[in-house]
C-alpha cells in the first residue's frame, strides 16, 4: 500500500509543480515582458527522489538543503500538507509568493537550510552535522537526538570548488550522519553533462570515506532485466552516452524502437521483450531510471543502516514524465500553453481543479490519513527555540599599549577563564590562522573539539609550545583548513544552532581580513538565512605593512557595510572593542538582531585612558564620538575609523594653533552610522517623525562653511558619504591601491595616511595660508 501512496503523492506533486509554474509565466498578469521561470525540467527530474525521502525516509530531527532548481516541488510539497497557502502558490517568484529558492527568511514553508547559491546548500549540510556532532557532545547537548543532514544535489553543482572543500574538512572531523542525493540528470545550462562524470564522482567521493550507491535502474528496469533478452538491454543501456539517451527520451516511444533495433538488430529474445511492449510502455521502460522510480528510491534509502556519509548517486531524466523531458534546452525551459494542455488531459487533471490538492486521487481521505502519519511531519515545525544567555561585563585590557587583535584575545581569554552561561556556549574557529589571529589562549583553556580525545603530542613530549593542541569532545575550538569558504559556512551551520537543533551557540570566527573576499558569497549565504555569529578580520589594512599587498585589506570596510544582516565595526582602542564585544554578545541573541563583523589591527596604539559611562558606550555602538568636540567656529573635522586614529589627532594637534575650534571625531563603526542616518531619511520621506539619527547629532551644529577631511586604512568611500549628512565638504583619505612591503610608516606616506600628509591636506582647504606648525 505505501508504494500505491507514494506513487500518487509523486503525481501530485509533479502537476502542482509544473502548474505552479505554468500559472506564473502563462496566467498570471504580468506587469512587463520578463520571463518569470521556475525550472520545469529541474523539478520533474527530483520529484521521485524528494516524494521517497520525504514521505518515506525521513524523521522529524533531520534537516535538508533542497535543490534550488527543485523549489517548486518543496512548495508543492507544503502545499499538500496544508502548511502553505494557495495563495502563496500563485504568486509563486512573484512579490510576497512563494521564493524562486527555498528561504528561511522569505518563504512561509518550514525551510531548513537556504538555498540558491549553488553548491553552498550541498556543503552546509557537512557543516551542520559537526555543529549537531558539536552540540550533541556537551552536557547540555546530549539528549538532542542525531539526524540526517541531507542535501538534495544537482550534479552541475558538483562543478563548484567549495563542494571538494567541504568534503575535505568533513574527513578531517569525522564526518558521518550526511547524505547527500544527487539528481544525475546529466543535464546543465548550457548543455549535456560530460561522458563519464559519475566514475570521478565515485573515486572522488570514496577518497574521502564517502559511501557511494549508484542508482541507475528503476523497477520497471529491473523486472525487464530479468525477462530473457534483459542483460542486452541493460548492456546496451550502460553503453548509451547521455546526450543519445536524452534526445530518445524527448522524441518518445516509436523512436526508441526503432533506435534499439537498429543498434541490436534481430537478437530473438530482447527484440520479443521490446515488441511485447507498446511504444508508451517502451518509453515508460526505458524513461524508468532508478531516480525517477519512487519505490526504487524509498527501497534505497531504508537500506541504509548506520551513519557514515552516504553518496546516492540517482540516475534521472530531466524534465521526467513531461513533454520536454530529455531536451537538452529544457534547463529554464517551459511548457507551451498547447503543451499543458495536452499534458493536463494525459495526467487527468479536471478544468477548475488544478490547484486541487487532491484532484485525480481516488480516495483523498485515505491519502489523508496516510499524509497524518508521515514521521517527518508529525511533529509540525521544526524551528526552536533556546534561552537567551546572559552577557556578562566585559573588561578591557589595561595595557597602556596594545593593538585591538591582542586586546580581542585578552578579552576572549577572560571569558576562558569564566566560568559563565555564554562562554560555555562559544565555539572558536579559524581557517589555520588561530594563533595569528589571537584566539591561542582561548584555545589553550577551552581545547579543540573532537569527537575522539587526542592528546597534545609535543606536550605529552614535554616539548616546550605556547599551542597546547589537545582535542577533546568538551572542547570549543573547531579547527579548519585553508579554506574561508569552509570557514563561513561553518559559522552559517553554528549561527542556525538554536534553530535547527535547540541549543544556542555564540560562534567566533576569525580570518586574515584581505582573505574576507575569499569567503564573500558564503558570508552572504550565512546572512541571507539569518545565522548568528561574530566574523573578526584580521589584521587588516596596509597596517600589515611586511606581508605586501595580498595581505592588506582596501575593501572590506565596504563588505561590513554593504552586506544585509551583517553589522560591521572597526574600533582604534581596547576599551570600545570590550564595549562592542559586549554589546554584540547581546545582538548576535535578539530577535531583532544579526550577525558581526569587527575589522581588527596588529598595530599596537598608545591607548587614550580610562573612559567610561552609559553615555560613552551608548556612543561607540552607535557608531561614533567626538573624541574631541568642536568649538563654535570649526572649519575643519578630521574624521577617522580604526587604526589610523593617532594620524588623526596628531594632525589635528599639528594645525591647532592655526585652527582651535577643530573637530576629530571617532568613527567605530560607519555601518551603524550610516544605517541610522538612511532609516532616518526614510522615515521622514514617509511621513512619521524621526529624531536625529547619531551622526545627524554629531555634525549638527557644524557651520555650514566647516570642511570634513576622512582618513581610514581602508576604501576612502567608507566614510566620503558624511559630506551628505549636512551638506559639507568631504576630502577623503584612504587606500585605493594594492600596497607593497615596507613599514606602516612606509605605507601611511604612500596613501597620505601619515600626520603630515593628513595636516598638509587640510591646509589646502585655505589656499594661500599653511595651518601646518
Amino acid at each position: 500500500m505505501q508504494d500505491v501512496n507514494l506513487k500518487t503523492i509523486e503525481q501530485r506533486l509533479l502537476w502542482l509543480s509544473h502548474w505552479m509554474i505554468h500559472n506564473a509565466n502563462h496566467l498570471r498578469a504580468k506587469q512587463d515582458g520578463i520571463k518569470i521561470g521556475g525550472h520545469q525540467a529541474s523539478s520533474a527530474s527530483m520529484v521521485s527522489i524528494m516524494t521517497a525521502l520525504y514521505f518515506s525516509a525521513l524523521r522529524p530531527e533531520d534537516r535538508v538543503a533542497v535543490k534550488p532548481h527543485a523549489s517548486p516541488v518543496f512548495h508543492a510539497m507544503q502545499y499538500l500538507m496544508g502548511q502553505i497557502s494557495r495563495e502563496k502558490l500563485q504568486a509563486f517568484r512573484g512579490f510576497g509568493g512563494a521564493q524562486s529558492y527555498p528561504s528561511r527568511t522569505k518563504d512561509v514553508d518550514d525551510v531548513d537550510f537556504s538555498t540558491g547559491s549553488v553548491g553552498l546548500g550541498v556543503a552546509i549540510t557537512s557543516f551542520a552535522s559537526i555543529i549537531q556532532d558539536y552540540v550533541t557532545s556537551k552536557s547540555w547537548g546530549a539528549d538532542r537526538p542525531l539526524g540526517r543532514m541531507v542535501a538534495l544535489v544537482g550534479d552541475a553543482e558538483l562543478d563548484e570548488g567549495n563542494v571538494y572543500e567541504c568534503l575535505q574538512e568533513g574527513w578531517k572531523n569525522d564526518l558521518r550522519n550526511v547524505w547527500w542525493v544527487v539528481d544525475y540528470n546529466r543535464q546543465s545550462l548550457d548543455g549535456i553533462v560530460h561522458e563519464g562524470l559519475f566514475q570521478r564522482i565515485e573515486k572522488t567521493f570514496d577518497a574521502f570515506g564517502w559511501d557511494v550507491v549508484k542508482v541507475k535502474y528503476g523497477k520497471l528496469q529491473r523486472a525487464a532485466f530479468e525477462e530473457p533478452g534483459g542483460i542486452a538491454l541493460r548492456d546496451w543501456i550502460d553503453r548509451c552516452s547521455n546526450s543519445e539517451y536524452a534526445a530518445l527520451t524527448f522524441m518518445g516511444g516509436s523512436v526508441w524502437r526503432q533506435q534499439l533495433m537498429n543498434d541490436l538488430g534481430d537478437q530473438g529474445d530482447l527484440t520479443a521483450l521490446i515488441e511485447r511492449r507498446s511504444d508508451d510502455e517502451l518509453a515508460d521502460l526505458m524513461e524508468n531510471l532508478g531516480g525517477n522510480c519512487v519505490q526504487t528510491m524509498a527501497e534505497v534509502f531504508d537500506a541504509i543502516d548506520h551513519d557514515r556519509p552516504v553518496c546516492f548517486l540517482a540516475y534521472t531524466i530531466k524534465g521526467w514524465g513531461t513533454p520536454i523531458a530529455g531536451h537538452k534546452d529544457n534547463h529554464g525551459g517551459l511548457m507551451t500553453t498547447a503543451q499543458m494542455d495536452t499534458w493536463q488531459d494525459h495526467m487527468g487533471v479536471e478544468k477548475g481543479e488544478e490547484w486541487d490538492p487532491f484532484a485525480t486521487v481516488p480516495d483523498p481521505q485515505a491519502l489523508r490519513r496516510y499524509l497524518d502519519d508521515v514521521p517527518f511531519f508529525a511533529q509540525g515545525r521544526r524551528r526552536y527555540q533556546d534561552a537567551t544567555l546572559p552577557v556578562p561585563a566585559l573588561a578591557a585590557p589595561q595595557d597602556r599599549e596594545i593593538s585591538t587583535q591582542m586586546a580581542f584575545g585578552k578579552i576572549l581569554d577572560g571569558l576562558a577563564k569564566a566560568q559563565t552561561a555564554l562562554s560555555d556556549r562559544i565555539v572558536t574557529t579559524s581557517p589555520d590562522v588561530t594563533g595569528t589571529t589571537s584566539l591561542g589562549p582561548w584555545v589553550n583553556r577551552r581545547k579543540l573539539f573532537g569527537r575522539n580525545p587526542r592528546p597534545d603530542v609535543f606536550k605529552s613530549h614535554k616539548i616546550p609550545s605556547t599551542a597546547k593542541w589537545e582535542f577533546s569532545p568538551d572542547g570549543q575550538h573547531i579547527e579548519l583548513g585553508i579554506a574561508e569558504m569552509n570557514l563561513c559556512l561553518l559559522l552559517a551551520a553554528g549561527g542556525l544552532s538554536t534553530s535547527l537543533f535547540g541549543r544556542r551557540l555564540i560562534p567566533i570566527g576569525t580570518v586574515y581580513d584581505p582573505f574576507v573576499s575569499r569567503a564573500l558569497d558564503a558570508l552572504n549565504y550565512a546572512c541571507y538565512q539569518d545565522a548568528r555569529f561574530m566574523l573578526v578580520g584580521t589584521p587588516s589594512g596596509v597596517t600589515l605593512a611586511p606581508e605586501g599587498g595580498a595581505h592588506q585589506s582596501i575593501g572590506t570596510p565596504l563588505v561590513g557595510m554593504s552586506q544585509p544582516g551583517l553589522t560591521a565595526f572597526e574600533p582604534a582602542f581596547a576599551d570600545e572593542l570590550a564595549i562592542i564585544m559586549e554589546w554584540a554578545f547581546g545582538y548576535l541573541q535578539a530577535d531583532d538582531g544579526g550577525s558581526v563583523y569587527l575589522r581588527l589591527s596588529t598595530n599596537p596604539l598608545e591607548q587614550i585612558g580610562p573612559r567610561g559611562g552609559d553615555s560613552f558606550a551608548a556612543d561607540v555602538i552607535e557608531g561614533g564620538y567626538w573624541l574631541r568636540e568642536p568649538g563654535p567656529n570649526c572649519d575643519v573635522v578630521i574624521a577617522y575609523q580604526g587604526v589610523v586614529a593617532p594620524e588623526a589627532i596628531a594632525a589635528a594637534g599639528m594645525i591647532g594653533n592655526g585652527r582651535r575650534d577643530i573637530g576629530v571625531l571617532a568613527v567605530t563603526s560607519a555601518d551603524r552610522l550610516h544605517a541610522g542616518w538612511s532609516a532616518a531619511q526614510k522615515s521622514r520621506a514617509g511621513g512619521r517623525h524621526m529624531a536625529p539619527s547619531q551622526i545627524e547629532r554629531l555634525l549638527g551644529n557644524l557651520p555650514g562653511h566647516c570642511s570634513i577631511l576622512t582618513v581610514i586604512d581602508g576604501h576612502p568611500a567608507t566614510l566620503s558619504w558624511l559630506g551628505g549628512v549636512g551638506g559639507h565638504r568631504v576630502m577623503p583619505c584612504g587606500v585605493e591601491e594594492f600596497g607593497q612591503t615596507g613599514t606602516i610608516g612606509d605605507l601611511y606616506h604612500q596613501f597620505g595616511l601619515d600626520a603630515h600628509a593628513i595636516a598638509a591636506r587640510v591646509a589646502t582647504l585655505t589656499p594661500g595660508r599653511n595651518l601646518c606648525t
